[in-house]
């Protein structure tokens, strides 16, 4: 655990929550490949979904439900693709994964951000990999404070 990224998230990195509930927090990805992308962490180290607590499982479905929500309002998504693979922490000689759970919204159609046009062109497909997920910061800086703004309202 001393060596977990989610346990010991510098200051520039907690800067991406846009929000947090009793037992997670939702951060903004990095990575925007798929515009509001974001990642719920469990704020206590865990491994697996099979030990979540009651509490955690109850309040991780009522996050669900706000952030699938507001993805769909602020952004206009046409439905999330939910994963919690756990794949990278295993390629350490001695594994010690953080649950955390991606979100990658998806749209039918084309979001636009400060003028600039983002276009899901798998949409209806899996999500594709490994794609470029850089989008100008004044973007970013954009999607960050809409989501931030609705899901603390």
């Amino acid at each position: 655990m001393n060596n977990c990224g989610w346990c010991n998230l510098s200051e520039e990195e907690k800067r991406l929550q846009v929000y947090e509930s009793a037992f997670w927090s939702v951060f903004l990805a990095d990575e925007q490949d798929y515009i509001g992308r974001c990642i719920l962490v469990l704020k206590r180290h865990c491994g697996s979904l099979a030990e979540l607590s009651d509490e955690e499982w109850k309040d991780l479905h009522d996050l669900v439900c706000k952030v699938e929500t507001c993805l769909k309002r602020v952004l206009g998504a046409s439905l999330c693709n939910w994963s919690c693979l756990m794949n990278s922490f295993y390629k350490e000689a001695v594994p010690d994964p953080h649950l955390h759970i991606h979100v990658r919204p998806r749209y039918d159609k084309p979001v636009i951000i400060n003028g600039n046009t983002y276009t899901d062109c798998e949409f209806g497909h899996h999500y594709a990999l490994h794609q470029d997920g850089s989008i100008p910061a004044e973007d970013k800086e954009e999607v960050f404070g809409r989501l931030k703004e609705w899901l603390n309202q």
